[in-house]
């Protein structure tokens, strides 16, 4: 089975540069992506964040539907607890008119912030969290299920009325998520790049609840896997290693607390390391798929393989775009993306 390869973007904020420059590189980023390939463009959601800039992902996804001509767009994730599911599915049927049949709407239950912030957008913040199967249920009705008799919002329509519906992905870092998405038949995706721990048995108890739904349109009769994860490849293994010093660096703060913008290469070789710290970086090298473009090609692979993931989605951060763009475009090119896009549009082509 090919592996299916995909983006996933945050708008990384980077020393030196503003919020504003991150959205911009990732509308460039897209652009791209689609160019080279990849199946999905993926949009993270962060609050009152200094390190990312993508707190709406649903605008993120309205302007790369509409600049793009092939590849999907959606969200990893919308979280959903913090927003009327009625709004969301509205949301996303707009975005389905836009790119009708390219959309993906991806969703979450965690806070992408801080519990304060988690209050500012929503004042029942510690309810709505234990509502999330419910507020899928919803969504999914208003997106084409159909809400159920005695639902007292029955009879209100979400608008615009579009004949096709955006594919809704749950995301998760732990068995939760793999249950809600398992119970409703979606596809899953486990956010390995958050976390690895947990993550084999998260994708097992996922397979092993799944609900069949094959009357539902949008639903799946079998379950379908993915995995976000971190990856960087350069020119040169030596040079992809470098790259990942950024990385290193922003890791380490975040475990700490400490969420600001990606350091440069420069900021993170000057860094005064402690020996605990260092011991922590090494830790961290020693599972990053990280190296030259065989190399994450083969890693990327045998982590799907021991998963039984189909979809992997590459989150990529450097200090410098065009590092993230050329680690991107390597990728495409190792795993052959552009040569199998080009084939599968001739074939719908000559299907038509």
């Amino acid at each position: 089975m090919s592996l299916s390869l995909s983006i996933l973007d945050q708008s990384t904020i980077v020393t030196g540069h503003s919020p504003a420059e991150a959205i911009r590189n990732t509308l460039a980023a897209a652009r791209m992506a689609d160019e080279w390939g990849f199946h999905r463009y993926w949009l993270a959601e962060h609050h009152n964040s200094e390190s990312h800039a993508g707190s709406a992902p649903e605008m993120l996804v309205a302007a790369i539907a509409a600049t793009t001509k092939r590849i999907r767009i959606g969200t990893a994730g919308v979280m959903l607890p913090h927003y009327s599911a009625l709004k969301v599915a509205e949301q996303f049927r707009v975005a389905e008119a836009i790119a009708p049949g390219r959309i993906d709407l991806g969703l979450g239950r965690a806070p992408g912030s801080d519990g304060r912030t988690a209050f500012a957008l929503n004042p029942r913040a510690n309810e709505a969290a234990e509502q999330f199967p419910a507020m899928v249920r919803d969504l999914l009705g208003w997106l084409g299920d159909g809400m159920a008799e005695n639902h007292p919002f029955r009879a209100v329509r979400a608008s615009p009325q579009v004949a096709t519906r955006p594919q809704v992905w749950v995301l998760g870092s732990s068995d939760y998520g793999a249950q809600v998405a398992a119970y409703f038949g979606l596809p899953y995706c486990f956010a390995h790049f958050i976390s690895d721990q947990g993550s084999e048995q998260a994708v097992q108890v996922y397979r092993e609840g799944f609900r069949p739904h094959p009357d539902h349109a949008g639903r799946l009769a079998a379950p379908h896997a993915g995995l976000a994860v971190f990856a960087l490849t350069a020119e040169t293994e030596a040079e992809a290693w470098r790259l990942f010093q950024s990385r290193a660096l922003s890791r380490l703060m975040r475990d700490k607390g400490q969420y600001v913008p990606l350091p440069s290469v420069a900021e993170a070789e000057a860094y005064p390391y402690s020996d605990h710290e260092r011991a922590h970086i090494e830790r961290m090298q020693a599972k990053a798929l990280v190296g030259s473009p065989q190399q994450v090609k083969a890693k990327l692979e045998a982590l799907a393989a021991r998963h039984g993931a189909s979809e992997v989605a590459v989150l990529t951060a450097t200090h410098d775009p065009a590092a993230r763009l050329r680690s991107y475009q390597l990728l495409a090119e190792a795993f052959g993306l552009r040569a199998a896009a080009s084939e599968a549009n001739t074939t719908q082509a000559a299907a038509a």
